[in-house]
């Protein structure tokens, strides 16, 4: 190979890696919110079950600066996921928590929507009056 011919490689090596560069890194913020948001619809549905299973009151507390979330009962922390650091995500929320009632059902009155986003990426996790979460 001559240097013209391994100049010219370098060139749409760097251009190639020019044009990837972005679009992996909006693959990755997507990656990165819809993971976030699996887990706090996991921590959700598991307090909502956890709830009915115990025969307890449950809540999940959403920490919208540390971007983290606990669920608990009356004994204190179940679990607590930290989003932040996890999938370095930001979480923002209607609401700081959410509770369920020994039979399953929601307690408060309104809904409560919470938005996990990452770069241009975001994601909604949606929990109805009773309870019911959606994504």
């Amino acid at each position: 190979m001559t240097m013209l011919e391994v100049v010219i490689v370098l060139f749409l090596v760097a251009l190639c890696s020019v044009m990837a560069i972005p679009r992996y890194a909006a693959f990755h913020d997507r990656l990165a919110a819809r993971g976030a948001a699996s887990l706090l619809t996991r921590a959700l549905l598991d307090a909502r079950h956890l709830a009915w299973r115990l025969g307890t009151r449950t809540a999940v507390r959403v920490d919208t600066a540390a971007a983290s979330v606990t669920v608990q009962d009356a004994g204190g922390p179940i679990a607590r996921h930290d989003l932040q650091s996890l999938f370095g995500v930001s979480v923002g929320a209607t609401r700081d928590s959410v509770a369920y009632l020994p039979d399953g059902l929601g307690f408060g009155a309104s809904n409560a929507r919470f938005i996990v986003a990452r770069g241009a990426a975001a994601e909604t996790v949606t929990v109805s009056r009773i309870g019911r979460v959606r994504r």
